[in-house]
């Protein structure tokens, strides 16, 4: 399972094609390198690239929680997967993104792919960078969710 790490700018073509970072391709692992599913984020004005093995084991931990014959759930469901996607990399490691995902996360042409283990979020970098925390905010964040946890 890839766990990617680092954070990395690039643009996107007219086409809506991005160059995929070698260094997440390095991060992939061996099986599956070409494949992805491209969805919008649930909290956040951004998309999210999931290698197709942890989007098989994300969808599993859905169906786990999910009952199709109650409506509520079928109304996640559906807004969950609206406009999601498969992409593939092409031979020259880019990805098409489908325009109406662009849309949705306001990406012209700047993009800032940010690695989170099992992920990747796409954003446009005026929105990634208008995201950021101040170091004060993130450390308190921090201390409430971690500082608090005796699991650890």
């Amino acid at each position: 399972m890839a766990n990617f790490i680092g954070e990395y700018t690039c643009k996107i073509e007219a086409k809506g094609r991005l160059l995929f970072p070698s260094a997440f391709k390095k991060q992939l692992g061996a099986s599956n390198q070409d494949r992805f599913v491209i969805k919008k984020e649930i909290f956040e004005p951004c998309l999210t690239l999931y290698p197709i093995e942890e989007w098989e084991r994300q969808n599993e931990l859905i169906k786990s929680k999910i009952n199709p014959y109650n409506k509520e759930h079928n109304k996640f469901l559906r807004e969950f997967y609206k406009g999601t996607a498969e992409v593939l990399l092409d031979q020259t490691n880019r990805l098409l993104i489908p325009r109406s995902l662009l849309e949705y996360a306001q990406i012209k042409k700047d993009v800032v792919l940010a690695g989170q283990n099992e992920k990747i979020e796409i954003w446009a970098k005026e929105l990634f960078d208008k995201n950021s925390m101040s170091s004060d905010e993130f450390a308190s964040l921090a201390e409430n969710i971690l500082g608090k946890n005796n699991n650890l």
